[in-house]
């Protein structure tokens, strides 16, 4: 695995938004599928039910759920075709790890837990590279060894 994507990058991949051009650019030039575990996909597909349920509430927030809809297809269609796959995951390790970045991070930068999971999953599977818009998530990797090009 070179690269690890967290939920802001399968956003902008998949809804027309300001990171949308970079998103695509990158993962048009992978030089293999985009790899994806159960845990990303769950948040991802909450993210878009929430946003949508948002967006019914008030029509000033989230999206439609046309949309929500339209972007679930676009990666159903993505891991049928293979450019997108679920990959396995240990995690117990993963769980290990992040316990480990947030006993060193969480107090000092204020991480989230599922932006500490994301990181500590890339660690495990090897991950040169995490694919993330989110700044704060931006400097757990990085101080890890991760590199953002993003």
């Amino acid at each position: 695995m070179i690269c690890y994507p967290d939920t802001s990058f399968l956003c902008a991949l998949y809804r027309l938004q300001e990171n949308s051009a970079k998103a695509a650019a990158t993962f048009a030039t992978m030089v293999g599928p985009l790899e994806v575990t159960t845990l990303l996909l769950f948040e991802f597909r909450q993210s878009l039910r929430f946003q949508v349920r948002l967006h019914r509430q008030h029509a000033s927030k989230g999206f439609p759920k046309a949309q929500g809809t339209k972007m679930l297809a676009d990666l159903k269609t993505d891991l049928a075709s293979g450019s997108v796959v679920l990959v396995p995951c240990p995690w117990p390790q993963v769980h290990a790890a992040a316990e480990r970045l947030s006993e060193l991070y969480t107090d000092i930068h204020g991480h989230r837990a599922m932006d500490i999971l994301h990181v500590a999953t890339a660690q495990e599977l090897g991950a040169r590279e995490f694919l993330t818009f989110d700044a704060n998530q931006r400097k757990l990797a990085v101080a890890e060894g991760l590199r953002v090009p993003l």
